[in-house]
């Protein structure tokens, strides 16, 4: 089954507040900025924030006329909040809840029970069963049959797992009958892992890519941090090099890292993360720059 996402769609990790808070405001405007852009499809969960990015889409969601009704949005499952004060996990400023890793039936149901509530939605389009790498037992064994009976009642729309690593996603989709994957970072310039196995198996199967993480976390669009960490100094070499490269043909590193994913036909959508309105038309600007096939091709040499 093919989900129909669009080309591009607006990770909320950020607006969650991912490295540094972003106020309610901020958060506005760039869900505002993306909408006007043209982007109906909006992947969150409750780890953003501690459900802060399931809140701010699901108001400004109910602001627009008809928006929920337009709008196609992804969830996750796979952690509970619960009152308490605990690791903040990359997200500063949001306190009062502790995420508890829990991939049981109950505690899918629990936790789409209350996104539901945070959003204030009636259904979700997709849900994605969140970072199972060590739980596969209880992700595929409850996890997955729980969201299965779900879709298969009509209470969600598709299911999915979303990881930053392939192995356990081609796993997910050679042993359970998943709709979609979200593979964060490992489809990108720097890391072409999913490639290997992930997406020829999503492609003979009609399971619906999603790329997220484009940009490594941040190093490739100028930041400094590399999957959530410091950027070691072999990959900041690689990136001087592939920016070098895209400079020689006038398009810009995040421009190339953008457009990367849809070279290969199993890639259906990809992600785009901002922060505030500024970075989410800059993103979109990257989105639409043609890159000449001969830089490509000098790009997959360099790498």
């Amino acid at each position: 089954m093919r989900v129909g996402l669009g080309p591009y769609g607006l990770g909320t990790g950020p607006l969650g507040g991912l490295f540094a808070p972003v106020s309610d405001e901020q958060a506005e405007q760039t869900l505002a900025a993306a909408w006007q852009a043209g982007i109906r499809y909006f992947d969150t969960a409750p780890h953003y924030g501690a459900g802060l990015a399931e809140q701010r889409l699901g108001r400004f969601l109910r602001g627009l006329p008809d928006g929920a009704a337009q709008a196609v949005v992804s969830t996750k499952v796979g952690r509970v909040l619960v009152p308490g004060e605990g690791e903040e996990e990359g997200f500063p400023g949001r306190t009062g809840h502790v995420r508890v890793r829990d991939y049981s039936r109950d505690g899918v149901l629990r936790s789409l029970e209350d996104s539901l509530e945070r959003t204030g939605l009636d259904r979700f389009d997709l849900v994605f069963i969140h970072d199972p790498d060590d739980h596969w037992e209880q992700a595929a064994g409850q996890a997955y049959p729980a969201l299965a009976e779900l879709r298969d009642q009509g209470v969600v729309g598709a299911i999915g797992a979303g990881m930053n690593q392939a192995e356990m996603l081609t796993r997910f989709v050679r042993e359970t009958d998943v709709d979609a994957v979200l593979v964060a970072g490992r489809y990108t310039l720097l890391d072409r892992s999913a490639a290997r196995e992930l997406l020829p198996e999503c492609e003979r199967r009609g399971v619906t890519v999603i790329v997220g993480g484009v940009f490594n976390s941040g190093v490739l669009a100028g930041g400094t941090t590399y999957d959530y960490e410091t950027v070691p100094p072999e990959t900041l070499a690689r990136v001087r090099e592939l920016g070098r490269v895209c400079a020689s043909y006038g398009v810009p590193l995040p421009a190339a890292a953008l457009r990367f994913p849809h070279r290969h036909p199993a890639v259906t959508t990809v992600l785009i993360g901002a922060r505030s309105a500024a970075e989410a038309g800059a993103d979109l600007d990257f989105a639409a720059t043609p890159v000449p096939g001969e830089l490509w091709r000098e790009l997959e040499h360099a790498g």
